[in-house]
């Protein structure tokens, strides 16, 4: 069981496991899982680590088909500049290993933000903490646990 489940049962979410076998060859672990559970893009979510300029970090959750808008996340976080965390580093603060980070049970709270497109959703799908595993839950019920905020960080 991962930090992501552990936490999720401890705070009672109302969350459901999906596994499919992880190819080690696919280009993009979003979009594979995606696919694999038969599910549109729009309704998966990847999570992403960002460090501000003042060196804090910041974490993104967003729709596996779009791309990070890091000028939107600035702005999201209120500072002027955010850059896509040092993969070392994402990992350190963690706990997870890239393609499997999750926003929940990481070692340290992040400040989080949510793309608003989230808010459309009925459930949407995260990382359960390992490649080839996700979490399915209500999108405000995540944001409530994170204390995350909704903004437009996204390009389509």
């Amino acid at each position: 069981m991962t930090p992501a489940i552990e936490l999720a049962k401890a705070l009672d979410l109302d969350y459901q496991v999906h596994e499919f076998t992880h190819d080690s060859s696919a280009q993009s672990f979003g979009l594979e899982a995606a696919k694999k559970l038969g599910l549109p893009a729009a309704q998966v979510f990847k999570t992403l680590i960002v460090e501000t300029d003042t060196g804090a970090l910041a974490m993104a959750i967003l729709p596996v088909d779009t791309t990070l808008n890091l000028k939107k996340m600035a702005k999201a976080l209120h500072c002027k500049k955010t850059k896509m965390a040092d993969p070392k580093q994402v990992q350190r603060s963690t706990g997870y290993v890239l393609g499997g980070v999750s926003p929940l049970g990481q070692k340290k709270r992040l400040t989080t933000v949510m793309d608003s497109g989230a808010q459309s959703q009925t459930t949407i799908y995260v990382s359960g903490g390992r490649r080839g595993l996700d979490l399915e839950l209500p999108p405000m019920q995540l944001a409530t646990t994170l204390d995350a905020s909704f903004a437009d960080i996204a390009d389509n």
